[in-house]
């Protein structure tokens, strides 16, 4: 094969799988409705299931319903007739995958499905199949073509099903007034959770690790204390324990320029007030997007009564991998 003949296999497989996708379109009917009211009012689990490469997409399904608030698992058909039936209750409903809708390990599975009552749809490219007629919903993921030159190896027909597995995920997750957070909740490792779920209080420098002086503190003991907690600023309290300003390196640098005796001279003199705050129930992703918008490096945590629970700086934030 010339680079030529690469080219050319590679742009007509992907245009025969493209042109299978597109004519599912017109396919969506009544029937696809059952299968997303079947799904809606399933109490337990949705079971998927499919042999050979019908078997992958089908754990691909699995994942995707269960990711986006259709609790389901893949079972391998082979295995549900050694044992791991059991795994499939009455409340379940089950999501069968066949490109012929005559695969024998699925087959001899629907008496068993038939006596739990469970809800069977399938997903197969020949609607007038045992599977396909014995389902109480069928969608026809069907092609023309195969885009194996063979006409043997799924190629289209999992296209087609794996898009169809995707649409019934998408339908439902709407229906379910499924949100980002709810997505957050299935994938808490993923950068999303994090900016979904991880909150200030959860990355916050807190009780003794917050740095703090007083008003009247010389800024030669702001300095030590600025170096003792390695934040690159203090917190300044009034008489009370209120927040009262903030002091960082900024203000140090300005404050190079002035003839200032960093020994006689009170934080008070040279602190920043009314800084930036931010609450401690309130989104991590939150307090990175308030720093960007003002080119700080850190932010103060108060309460309602601007007592201060905390300091969250810009490198806790990067390390939480947020971004």
């Amino acid at each position: 094969m010339t680079k030529q003949s690469f080219t050319a296999s590679a742009q007509r497989t992907i245009r025969m799988e493209s042109e299978a996708v597109a004519a599912l379109e017109a396919r969506i009917d009544d029937s696809f409705i059952r299968a997303c009211d079947i799904l809606l009012q399933t109490q337990g689990r949705v079971i998927v299931t499919g042999m050979g490469k019908s078997g992958h997409i089908a754990r691909k399904i699995a994942a995707t319903l269960a990711s986006t608030g259709t609790p389901a698992f893949f079972v391998h058909p082979g295995e549900a007739s050694h044992g791991d039936m059991g795994m499939i209750t009455a409340s379940d409903s089950v999501i069968a995958l066949s490109n012929s809708g005559s695969v024998p390990e699925l087959l001899t599975l629907l008496p068993l499905l038939k006596r739990l009552g469970t809800g069977l749809i399938s997903m197969t490219g020949n609607p007038q199949s045992t599977l396909a007629t014995a389902s109480d919903a069928h969608l026809d993921t069907g092609v023309e073509t195969e885009a194996c030159p063979l006409g043997l190896a799924p190629t289209s027909s999992t296209t087609t099903a794996l898009v169809m597995g995707d649409a019934l995920a998408i339908a439902l997750l709407e229906a379910r007034g499924f949100t980002a957070e709810d997505f957050a909740f299935s994938h808490p490792g993923g950068t999303l959770g994090k900016q979904l779920l991880l909150k200030v209080q959860d990355v916050m420098h807190a009780g003794k690790d917050i740095p703090r002086v007083e008003l009247s503190t010389p800024i030669s003991q702001a300095l030590l204390e600025i170096t003792s907690k390695g934040l690159g600023m203090t917190t300044v309290v009034d008489t009370s324990g209120a927040l009262a300003g903030i002091f960082t390196d900024g203000d140090l640098r300005r404050m190079l320029d002035k003839q200032v005796d960093i020994k006689s001279t009170a934080i008070s003199e040279l602190m920043t007030p009314n800084c930036k705050t931010i609450e401690p129930g309130m989104l991590a992703a939150e307090s990175l997007r308030i720093m960007e918008q003002n080119s700080i490096s850190s932010l103060v945590v108060t309460d309602k009564e601007n007592n201060i629970t905390g300091v969250v700086h810009l490198n806790d934030l990067l390390k939480t991998g947020i971004v």
